[in-house]
């Protein structure tokens, strides 16, 4: 090989791998719980649109992510469906100073897929009137935390409980309706309203009275407090357009956006 072609050679190499590390420098990695999904779908879309970052996201459970952030996960953003989460890692030294903050609180709702329950779901539940009641696990999901608070204000947690199915998260709870094994589950309403269209069936907002606020937090792990991308991101999530499209899925985003003291 001659020494020109060696050049040539090592010069393309030094281009191609510059080039990879612009690229990784321009991603953003983030984990998202899954009650988020849809919405971050819609936000990273439109950032995108006029950011050069890319946003890569990883969604499941908050519960998952947090165990795996403690082990040392290269996520850079966490956003997770509840605040104890955020601030257990903001103990432990894991995050950002001062980077907390509540980007949206949830809505909860009772679901059901079946036609004939469209304006009968909360009779059917008083009732008993129905094989299974999906909800999240409540002591990991915050979504479920407010399903057994719901029941409880209504006086009917020791009368369905023998016909609970538990999901490991929100998203789970919605399949099991979904696929018709449960008549009626306890879901996000951003599940619901991020498809663009209702799902066949019925569903109840829950009203908020009813159970603990679901306060969503974001942090900055400690690893990307210098990440351009990950700023960027959060700047617009600020925005009045992300205020719009998080409020499109069924949160609640007015006062939230402040954040947390350490």
């Amino acid at each position: 090989m001659s020494l020109y072609v060696k050049i040539r050679n090592w010069l393309g190499a030094l281009i191609l791998s510059g080039a990879a590390l612009n690229l990784e420098a321009k991603t953003v990695h983030i984990a998202v719980a899954a009650n988020f999904n849809k919405t971050m779908q819609s936000l990273v879309t439109a950032f995108e649109k006029t950011s050069e970052y890319r946003i890569v996201m990883s969604v499941g459970s908050s519960g998952k992510f947090y165990a795996q952030l403690k082990h040392g996960a290269p996520y850079e953003l966490f956003f997770s469906a509840d605040q104890a989460k955020p601030a257990a890692l903001q103990r432990d030294g894991l995050v950002s100073r001062g980077s907390r903050f509540t980007y949206a609180i949830g809505r909860l709702a009772l679901w059901s897929a079946h036609p004939d329950f469209l304006n009968k779901i909360e009779q059917k539940l008083q009732q008993g009137a129905f094989n299974k009641l999906a909800l999240a696990n409540p002591k990991l999901a915050p979504y479920g935390e407010a399903a057994v608070a719901v029941l409880d204000n209504l006086g009917l947690t020791t009368a369905t409980q023998a016909n609970w199915v538990i999901g490991e998260n929100v998203a789970q709870s919605y399949q099991f309706v979904d696929s018709g094994n449960a008549d009626l589950g306890f879901v996000a309403l951003s599940q619901l309203l991020g498809a663009k269209r209702v799902p066949q069936g019925a569903y109840w907002i829950v009203p908020i009275a009813m159970h603990p606020a679901i306060k969503q937090d974001v942090v900055v792990l400690k690893r990307a407090a210098q990440s351009q991308g990950a700023k960027a991101f959060l700047d617009f999530l600020h925005s009045t357009k992300a205020a719009a499209i998080i409020a499109e899925y069924g949160y609640l985003v007015a006062n939230t956006m402040k954040k947390e003291p350490d």
